[in-house]
Parts: C-alpha cells; sequence; structure tokens
C-alpha cells in the first residue's frame, strides 16, 4: 500500500540549502545527516529529500513541489514575516482551478507552490 510521497529535488550547496530550510521555512532535518551529498527535511506532514547537484544551473532548474496547507494564510503571512522572497509570479491568490495558492522560490531555484482549496 502507498502511504506518501517524498520528492527529490537537486541542490548545489548542502550548507546553503540547509540554512534555506531550517534557519527561514522552519524544517526540520530528519534520516542521516552523516551524508554530504543529502539532506531529508520535514514540516509537519510533508518530507523533502534533496540530493547533490553541483553542476546545476539554477536558471536551467525545473525542480517543482506543490504542497498542500490547511491554514494558507497563515503560512503566508509567516513567510512575509520571516522575509522570504514570494516568487515574483505567485503572490498568493484564488485560482480558477478551485486552490488559493502562492509559491517561493529556494536558492537553487525549485518552485515551491503552496496551495489550499477555496471554500465558500
Amino acid at each position: 500500500m502507498l502511504t506518501s510521497i517524498n520528492p527529490k529535488l537537486p541542490m548545489r550547496s548542502k550548507k546553503v540549502t540547509y540554512d534555506y530550510y531550517i534557519n527561514k521555512l522552519g524544517f526540520k532535518v530528519v534520516g542521516n545527516t552523516e551524508y554530504d551529498d543529502y539532506l531529508m527535511i520535514q514540516k509537519d506532514q510533508i518530507e523533502i529529500h534533496l540530493f547533490r547537484f553541483e553542476e546545476l544551473k539554477p536558471k536551467e532548474n525545473y525542480g517543482q513541489v506543490y504542497i498542500r496547507t490547511t491554514n494558507i494564510d497563515l503560512v503566508y503571512k509567516s513567510f512575509l514575516d520571516n522575509n522570504i522572497r514570494i516568487h515574483p509570479n505567485g503572490y498568493l491568490e484564488e485560482k480558477p482551478w478551485g486552490q488559493k495558492e502562492f509559491s517561493i522560490l529556494d536558492p537553487d531555484h525549485n518552485l515551491l507552490t503552496f496551495g489550499q482549496p477555496i471554500t465558500k
């Protein structure tokens, strides 16, 4: 039986990625941290894995994750309060497909989109 999905995204520097996800976004490290080439992080019920890809050209990276939340307004406000840069085309708004969403780019240009169903 399938129980969860843990996306794997590229990173150029474990140190930079660690700082962004742990110190800025509030994730925590899970699993073994002894590997320089791999990082596993978790926040609430989601887990993301990151692998070292030093040759990555951020402007050519199409890594993307869609993260569902139960309180999009609170998540958005917490990111703004922590000076997390919102993607210039991804400010919080209601989308025609029935989701309220916003997006950010991590240091390697992996796109993280946060969304919640619109209830009326």
